[in-house]
């Protein structure tokens, strides 16, 4: 054997045993005639201890070793004269009888420690480096004990994990697909999934009343923290269900792995907000609820002062941020500057402030009256010391803004801490949104949603207002799933087609096996989907998915490791009846 302990088990209670251990060099050590070797594996770091006055010819060659040397050692446990608390093997070391070195490293581009020098860029390049910190390797860890720990619960609650295609049609889900061309099917591509939708409602009708999957998952969209080409879903099915019954198991899963997980205790059924007043008290529909300053809305108090900025404006709402009265003319300057970025788009910020001594000061006092202003603060419930911030536009994006500004406040006041959950259910989504510039309704989730059963009647005479039956679990200001009741009656599908321009002959070409499913008794059935790399970036307290995936892509979807995506042979590119547009492709700028 190479070893008969790891570098992370050993206890003062193993004194004495003569053990052999293999792992990597973290770092050499020379103190006098005292050579000290940190040994790393896996499981932790054990201290190795060469001494000149016993073998000087093995203390010599532990001084010619250099970090990420793969080593093997046999020695006896001792006590630790000088112990170290912050390691778990820190009250003993090995006294080193052999030394053996299996292989050599070269000087590694960055530090193998948890506060490394390496930039983004370069640990994504040595990935398998990288992996090797103990700070990225328990993030894995977590995603495996998370892992188990979701199918035990699954499986007790009778659940059937069924894996299904990767290689399948391209179906419109919102975002561009992945697409693989089909060598054996000249000029026919397969797409990858950017969900089991269409198979996980197929398992339905083939009676599997309770799926689910940790799948994979791909999307050919513009990337950020909390994205990937390539995710990972806890992905279920229920028949013979309700909205109460998804919200009531999927509740239970989220209690169940926090207390797993990180401890905590969720004693009380999670709260409940409509789409509607979540875009209406935080502009969001995926509200922080860790702290207050709830929108307040004043457009009718503003009005008829001849301030053309909300006169002219459809909305005009503010947040009352506490004790920032004191905030100076530069603190306040920078908030404006925050609202006006391009990404947020608001024109400006008026501010008021509620001195200590009840006296009232505003960014527009000269347009309203002091009594004017008292009305505003008591509106929103402003206290002395506290300052009201407003914003006016039009509505929806006034609202987004004001979203942004609230989260940038509970920064600054030190409301968002990570090691505070608050979970809420957000409900009755909006069935369609709007596009202007195509002039005609898409599905703000998917076309399988279905309609409150008391909205069904206002799908052709009030289409913007139907809701849906569609529901997400919101976390600290992110959603972590999300899902809905499906549509399992064939007739309301062909509506929904209809409403959202499908024709009949492109809804059977895209759909068209679905359908013909449901033809044969489709149980009323239901689901929701988990990002599982979100949920593990947030138990860990991260705020990107990266360090949650073991080779994850950066923000232009490359893997910096081995430089995909890259070009391949002209000989496949013949196999496969593909041309290549190579005066576009230089255009565009794209890496040969």
């Amino acid at each position: 054997m190479f070893r008969t302990k790891t570098c992370g088990e050993l206890r003062l209670s193993n004194e004495g045993e003569v053990v052999k251990l293999a792992g990597w060099v973290q770092r050499v050590r020379k103190m006098g005639g005292m050579t000290f070797v940190d040994m790393r594996d896996r499981y932790g770091i054990t201290q190795i201890v060469f001494n000149n006055e016993f073998d000087a010819e093995l203390c010599d060659a532990a001084n010619h070793l250099g970090r990420e040397y793969v080593i093997q050692v046999e020695g006896k446990v001792a006590e630790r004269s000088s112990k170290n608390t912050n390691i778990a093997t820190g009250e003993i070391e090995i006294i080193a009888d052999k030394l053996t070195v299996l292989n050599r490293s070269e000087v590694p581009p960055f530090t193998i420690e948890d506060n490394t020098d390496g930039g983004d860029d370069l640990r994504m390049q040595y990935r398998y480096l990288d992996l090797r910190r103990s700070a990225v390797r328990k993030n894995l860890e977590l995603r495996h004990k998370m892992g188990f720990e979701l199918r035990r619960y699954l499986n007790e609650k009778g659940f059937l994990e069924v894996e299904t295609p990767i290689l399948i049609k391209s179906t419109p889900e919102g975002a561009r697909d992945f697409v693989v061309p089909s060598r054996m099917n000249p000029g026919q591509f397969y797409a990858l999934p950017q969900s089991p939708q269409l198979y996980k409602q197929l398992l339905m009708v083939a009676g599997f009343d309770r799926y689910f999957q940790i799948a994979k998952c791909f999307r050919d969209e513009d990337l950020r923290a909390d994205r990937q080409p390539e995710f990972t879903q806890i992905d279920c099915e229920m028949s013979f269900v309700e909205q109460e019954d998804v919200l009531q198991m999927f509740e239970g899963l989220v209690k169940h792995i926090f207390k797993y997980v990180r401890n905590v205790d969720f004693d009380y059924a999670f709260p409940r907000m409509t789409w509607a007043d979540a875009m209406k008290y935080y502009g969001s529909d995926k509200p922080d609820i860790r702290f207050g300053m709830k929108f307040v809305e004043l457009k009718d108090l503003t009005e008829g002062r001849n301030f053309v900025v909300f006169d002219s404006a459809e909305y005009v709402g503010g947040i009352c941020a506490e004790g920032c009265a004191s905030y100076t003319r530069k603190q306040i300057d920078e908030l404006t500057e925050f609202v006006k970025r391009p990404q947020i788009g608001a024109k400006g910020l008026v501010w008021v402030k509620v001195e200590p001594d009840g006296s009232i000061k505003s960014s527009v006092g000269k347009f309203y009256s002091e009594e004017d202003l008292k009305a505003w603060a008591e509106r929103c419930n402003a206290k002395p010391g506290d300052m009201i911030l407003i914003l006016a536009g039009k509505t929806m994006p006034t609202r987004k803004a004001l979203n942004e500004l609230r989260l940038e406040m509970g920064n600054r006041l030190g409301l968002r801490d990570k090691n505070t959950f608050a979970p809420l259910w957000v409900i009755d989504f909006p069935m369609f949104e709007w596009d202007e510039e195509t002039q005609r309704f898409y599905a703000m989730h998917h076309p399988f949603t279905k309609p409150k059963d008391e909205d069904i009647p206002m799908l052709d005479s009030d289409t913007g207002n139907v809701r849906a039956n569609a529901y997400d679990m919101v976390i600290n200001g992110v959603e972590l799933g999300g899902g809905s009741l499906r549509i399992y009656n064939p007739e309301l599908q062909d509506k929904m087609f209809e409403l959202l321009g499908f024709t009949e002959e492109k809804a059977q070409e895209q759909f068209g096996f679905l359908m013909e499913a449901f033809k044969y008794g489709a149980p009323p059935h239901a689901g929701l989907a988990f990002g599982f790399d979100r949920f593990v970036s947030m138990l860990a307290g991260l705020d990107s998915i990266r360090d949650t995936i073991a080779f994850p892509k950066n923000n232009s979807g490359r893997d910096m490791m081995n430089d995909a995506p890259g070009a391949i042979d002209e000989a496949q590119l013949e196999e496969l009846y593909i041309k290549l547009d190579t005066e576009r492709i230089e255009k565009s700028g794209a890496k040969k």
